[in-house]
């Protein structure tokens, strides 16, 4: 099946091709928008995310490991009844399991045998595992400051993984930089790990009787759940499959929020460390696109104190919830969002936990004692 890729900001085209990570001019790039499933077009007979095969580009071989049909559990928060979607039941711990399962699938169908992957840590161990799965070699560029549980895990795979000294945008620096010379299976850049982010959205649709939720709220860092979101619920509204987006509630840690900054159209706050590690990129490369995606929701963005953070953390812990406090952002951000009326009354709301506290247990440690 014939695809194409997009520049959103210049309206430039290219053929579709796996081992294209980026534009000519440098800028991020999208699989144009495929067309929605109806109920009837989803795959019940395979429990992953390739139940939604159809609403995938290229003609696809998967590499799985049983990623995606993860729990969504209701539960009350401070008064709020919310669903929680609970992505640490994937594979390697993270949502980035569904990212990693399209996009290493093409790269596999495109003859790739050997791949390189920056990350602060979730996505490098799960580019690892579905490399090994596929028989790829792997080479993971890692912030020296990585949870060695992360480090550990990712190694586990039989990945090659470097520690950068500096930041997380130095560890990406240095990723871009050695490009030229291998394929570069970025989970920030490659626009086959959003088409993987999507199904979040194609499952949430099933998991409610194939309705919409009104909100999603969910923590961001480069921000791909929200693009998935975006490229998913749109494909379902133009499939008329649903009647509305629901809206993006978009939570960073207020140490590093780039993204809240520029959707309030301020100046963001001077970074500084944050408990939240998996978030802490202070240049997403898809910015703008990540905005736009929230705005055409009728979203909202917060950014989120440590303390809060740290609470949010221990709340979940005490409803059986174990999540990293990177996931925790997001719940954090339940009541800021509530008192906005962003989330409302009688309405269905989705809370996405990213990932497991197993994967920081030094952090976990440092809030929970």
């Amino acid at each position: 099946m014939e695809y194409w890729y997009t520049d959103e900001r210049s309206g430039t085209r290219y053929p579709g091709d796996p081992r294209r990570w980026r534009g000519d001019d440098g800028v991020p790039l999208t699989v144009v928008p495929q067309p929605g499933l109806r109920p009837d077009e989803v795959d019940t007979g395979t429990r992953s995310l390739w139940r939604y095969r159809a609403a995938l580009p290229g003609d696809l071989r998967p590499v799985s490991l049983g990623e995606g049909c993860t729990p969504l559990v209701p539960q009350a928060w401070n008064g709020t009844e919310v669903r929680f979607k609970l992505e640490w039941f994937s594979p390697t711990g993270s949502f980035k399991d569904r990212g990693s399962s399209v996009m290493v699938s093409a790269l596999a169908g495109a003859g790739v045998r050997e791949l390189l992957e920056d990350s602060s840590g979730n996505g490098g161990s799960s580019v690892a595992a579905y490399s090994a799965a596929a028989g790829i070699t792997a080479t993971v560029l890692a912030p020296e400051g990585t949870s060695p549980a992360k480090v550990l895990q990712t190694r586990a795979y039989g990945a090659a993984v470097e520690l950068v000294p500096g930041t997380r945008d130095d560890t990406a620096a240095e990723a871009v930089r050695r490009s030229d010379r291998t394929t570069y299976a970025s989970h920030n850049w490659h626009p086959f790990f959003l088409q993987g982010t999507k199904t979040l959205a194609y499952e949430l649709w099933e998991d409610l009787g194939f309705h919409a939720p009104d909100a999603v709220v969910t923590v961001a860092g480069a921000g791909s759940i929200v693009l998935g979101c975006d490229l998913g619920f749109g494909e379902l509204l133009e499939a008329g499959s649903i009647t509305r987006r629901p809206r993006l509630l978009v939570a960073q840690p207020r140490n590093c929020s780039p993204i809240d900054a520029a959707f309030h159209d301020r100046q963001p706050p001077e970074f500084a460390p944050t408990v939240a590690e998996g978030t802490a990129i202070r240049r997403p490369v898809r910015l703008p696109e990540v905005v736009s995606a929230i705005r055409r929701s009728g979203g909202d963005t917060a950014a989120i104190g440590e303390d809060a953070i740290a609470a949010a953390a221990r709340r979940l812990a005490s409803l059986g919830l174990y999540a990293e406090p990177t996931s925790a952002t997001a719940a954090a951000a339940i009541d800021v969002f509530r008192a906005r009326g962003a989330i409302r009354p009688g309405e269905t709301t989705v809370v996405v936990l990213t990932g497991s506290g197993l994967k920081a247990p030094d952090k976990l440690r440092e809030l929970i004692g």
